[in-house]
């Protein structure tokens, strides 16, 4: 039979010019193809992960942290420890130097708009703070709250002159407000003096939070392994036997203080501030790391390595209240 579609040279032709195996159009397939991009070699070393920097431990900067710590939480004991009714006024005036050293590093550490004007707000805020706490009947902590929201409100009206200090408020309040609850913490330890029970709670949760802090850096200086993070010179190690050490060290003094406390509630008390005091550490540590990779100026080193165990006992202060008054009565 007679094919209806007869087979052709042309056809031929016209199938291997559409083939998918023929090389591009030039001479001898010379000639790249306009659609195919070029391969670059120095592209796929872009596409490459770049290494991870691990910042060294410094032996000698921890045990100095480490000292620093396990002082603050000594002079906070002992300061609460013999404070006498009617003659706190030594303990409110240490504590008043605790409150410029922790505003000194934490202002010069998150850098806040108008940071002299939000310096010297805080510092005014300190000492009503510290004067409500030795004066003030009866002693409680709603004076203290209402004047951090008053020093809060001054500190962001006087960042609100500038112009370039202006454009940073909304974005700086949460560092404004910390900076502000942390001056006037310092004053919760005198006002807990001034209560049942509140000196034998500020001795063992400054006991439990300074030992924590001591040994956990001095691992540090020693075996700073596993690391948390390689851009933070800090080792899991250290924090783990800093808290189990601390709850310890309040356990027994738990045992040796007046009812209602007791070995239990000492090293629960302990735990807490222990805890507490750790991750303020640690979080100051992972936000100092922050600011170095984001390529900010680094802070000024001795407010740098001031500024971890400043606002770990910071923080442990209201912890210690809430124990004093929720848990151990």
């Amino acid at each position: 039979m007679p094919q209806e579609d007869p087979w052709e040279p042309d056809a031929s032709r016209e199938i291997a010019r559409s083939g998918p195996g023929r090389p591009p159009t030039g001479f001898y397939g010379a000639m790249p193809d306009a659609d195919t991009p070029a391969t670059d070699p120095d592209a796929e070393d872009e596409e490459e992960f770049e290494e991870i920097q691990v910042v060294p431990v410094r032996r000698q900067l921890s045990l100095a942290i480490a000292g620093f710590a396990g002082l603050l939480g000594l002079g906070l004991a002992l300061g609460a420890q013999t404070s006498a009714p009617d003659y706190r006024l030594p303990y409110a005036i240490v504590l008043f130097g605790v409150q410029l050293l922790y505003l000194l590093a934490w202002i010069m550490a998150l850098h806040p708009p108008a940071a002299g004007a939000t310096a010297a707000v805080c510092a005014v805020v300190a000492l009503v703070a510290d004067y409500f706490a030795v004066t003030r009947e009866p002693p409680g902590l709603f004076p203290l709250f209402l004047i951090a929201l008053g020093g809060f409100v001054a500190a962001v009206v006087g960042q609100l002159f500038r112009a370039e200090d202006r454009k940073r408020v909304t974005d700086s309040w949460r560092t404004t407000l910390w900076i502000v609850l942390g001056v006037v913490a310092y004053a919760i330890p005198v006002i807990m003096t001034r209560q049942s029970l509140g000196t034998q709670t500020i001795v063992v949760c400054a006991a439990g939070a300074g030992v924590a802090l001591l040994v956990a850096r001095a691992t540090d200086a020693v075996f700073p392994k596993p690391r948390i993070a390689a851009q933070v010179p800090r080792g899991a190690t250290g924090v783990v036997l800093g808290s189990m050490l601390g709850t310890l060290a309040s356990a027994a003094l738990g045992s040796v203080l007046v009812l209602p406390f007791t070995p239990a509630k000492g090293a629960v008390a302990g735990l807490i501030a222990a805890v507490i005091a750790n991750l303020v550490d640690l979080a100051v540590n992972f936000g100092e790391a922050g600011r170095r990779l984001a390529g900010d100026a680094p802070t000024f080193w001795v407010a740098r390595h001031m500024q971890g165990p400043l606002g770990a006992f910071a923080l442990a202060a209201p912890a210690a209240y809430a124990i004093a008054h929720w848990y151990l009565q």
